[in-house]
């Protein structure tokens, strides 16, 4: 912006008192530069008591969860499980024969009906 584009603003200006600085400005800098917490002291602040308690309620229900919805299959057999075949009791095997006949007769003789309409 040059000085021809707005006069009236550039004269206001120029009858603006200037800043002064107060004698003690240089000690009040310093002080608060002092009082500034080191890089140490910011991070024990951060781990304040609120904080750590939250962070760890979070970090249990996560866990919590994640053991409750992990369920490990096993993919091998056990080792002192007996075979399928060896629980069979002999018994089963002459219902199964049996069971066989019966299905076979009931079908020919389904056939051997005569209709009925």
């Amino acid at each position: 912006m040059e000085r021809e584009d707005d006069k009236e603003l550039w004269d206001i200006l120029g009858h603006a008192a200037e800043p002064t600085l107060s004698p003690l400005f240089a000690r009040n800098v310093l002080r608060k530069i002092r009082q500034e917490a080191s890089p140490f002291e910011r991070t024990r602040n951060w781990f304040s008591l609120r904080r750590l308690a939250a962070a760890s309620a979070v970090v249990i229900v996560v866990i919590g969860m994640a053991i409750a919805t992990h369920r490990p299959t096993s993919h091998t057999p056990a080792a002192n499980e007996p075979d399928v075949v060896a629980k069979i009791d002999p018994q089963d095997y002459d219902v199964v024969t049996d069971l066989d006949e019966l299905i076979a007769w009931d079908e020919n003789s389904l056939w051997e009906e005569k209709p009925t309409l």
